[in-house]
């Protein structure tokens, strides 16, 4: 959760006549100030009416609809003996594992004192033990990504006929991954739009996702709370024009600078990343990949292993890099630039928080040198070019890695979802 120890705002959550439990635990994650899109939307969404809000990661958004539903639930409790298992009154919908995660811990530390029952259920986690939760606790808030949770509707292993509200997070997202039939069908299984409160965040809206949030949504409130500025300004942003041969030189020669931490290594494609975790630990460098194919639990270890320092970098895909929220990490490379300029603003966003400073550098070869126009439009800034010093240049320990191509990777699936009964009432 984004907490912001200076201020934009002076509407503080204590004006906003929330349960004590609630505040208490406000207070006790240390938030006192509302972030701009909180003070924007909760006086919107704690009157109970939908919402269409336009923020950027890490303005503090997860926050906002937590607060709101986790209030909702306080005001308006059912008698136990009314609930069934497998039946949640708040759903929040997550495009990436690694989101859904983070949405959940931070909801677990908003319930510290309201006693509510949060449950995840996302791909590549133990499918049994979420189907064991579901069939037998009662489900307050269910953080759930779109495949597992269809899974768990078709095994009727969980209903959504009992939800009061309908969160929807980084619905841009969503639709660029090819979730959106998948979500129409979790949206069928929902209460109907009358009948529940429906919040939807995007970071951009475009006319598919604005088409989709006025189907969902009963005369929704629209807030939109522009960034400050695209890019951080605690970022310094280099770009290296260099071919793509000199690409793993200079970076694997860059990483060996004393002042380079904690680093994330971003790639456009997933055999990338693979090859270029490769290269580096070939090179002798501490690295671990994030991708979309890795096992969550791994993911989770790996990221883990990170924070403590145990790793020093990071090689991720942009969907894998969304969820990697941690302080500390001082460099941000791009291997490849983005195609989409606006991953080129969350890549270089995993560096430079808490009030710290940090560096992108961004590797422009001939292949994707064609993004910088782009980019640099996107973030209204020229972005400064340079040639790799002498010493970024200088050869590699070990001979870089010769590769066959040929042949394709087996692709993992979802688990099978078994049949499953109504629950029995708690």
């Amino acid at each position: 959760m984004t907490s912001d120890p200076k201020h934009t705002g002076d509407l503080r959550f204590s004006d906003l006549n929330l349960d004590k439990r609630l505040l208490d635990a406000i207070s006790q994650i240390g938030f006192e100030y509302c972030t701009p899109i909180q003070a924007e939307t909760l006086p919107w969404t704690l009157a109970c009416e939908d919402l269409i809000g336009q923020a950027q990661t890490g303005t503090g958004k997860t926050a906002a609809f937590l607060i709101t539903a986790i209030q909702t639930l306080l005001e308006t409790p059912v008698d136990e003996k009314d609930r069934f298992a497998s039946e949640p009154r708040v759903l929040a919908l997550a495009p990436t594992r690694e989101l859904a995660m983070q949405i959940a811990k931070d909801a677990e530390q908003l319930c510290q004192y309201t006693g509510h029952n949060v449950v995840t259920v996302v791909g590549g986690m133990n499918y049994d033990k979420q189907r064991e939760q579901l069939q037998n606790e009662i489900v307050d808030i269910l953080v759930a990504t779109p495949g597992r949770l269809i899974d768990f509707l078709g095994s009727q292993d969980v209903f959504l006929d009992q939800i009061d509200i309908l969160i929807l997070d980084e619905a841009d997202r969503m639709l660029d991954m090819g979730f959106i039939p998948d979500v129409k069908r979790i949206i069928r299984k929902c209460t109907e739009k009358d009948d529940r409160q429906t919040l939807l965040f995007s970071a951009t809206f475009n006319q598919d996702v604005l088409n989709l949030a006025s189907m969902w949504t009963r005369n929704a409130e629209f807030v939109e709370i522009e960034p400050e500025q695209k890019t951080a300004e605690r970022v310094e942003q280099t770009v290296y024009l260099v071919s793509d041969d000199d690409k793993l030189p200079v970076l694997v020669n860059y990483l060996k600078r004393p002042e380079v931490e904690k680093a994330i290594v971003f790639a456009n494609r997933r055999d990338q990343c693979r090859d270029l975790e490769e290269d580096l630990k070939n090179q002798g460098v501490k690295v671990a990949l994030m991708s979309g194919e890795i096992a969550q639990n791994k993911r989770l270890k790996t990221l883990d292993q990170f924070k403590k320092g145990q790793i020093q970098v990071l090689v991720a895909t942009d969907v894998a890099g969304r969820g990697i929220h941690v302080n500390g990490v001082t460099h941000v490379f791009n291997y490849n630039l983005p195609e989409n300029a606006e991953d080129y603003v969350h890549r270089i966003g995993r560096t430079g928080r808490a009030g710290k400073t940090g560096v992108s550098v961004s590797f422009a070869g001939e292949d994707d040198s064609f993004a910088l126009p782009e980019i640099e439009k996107y973030i209204s800034q020229k972005l400064k070019t340079a040639v790799p010093d002498e010493d970024l240049m200088a050869t590699m320990d070990n001979p870089p890695i010769t590769r066959k191509r040929g042949g394709r990777r087996p692709q993992g699936g979802r688990g099978p979802a078994g049949r499953g009964q109504r629950p029995r009432r708690n």
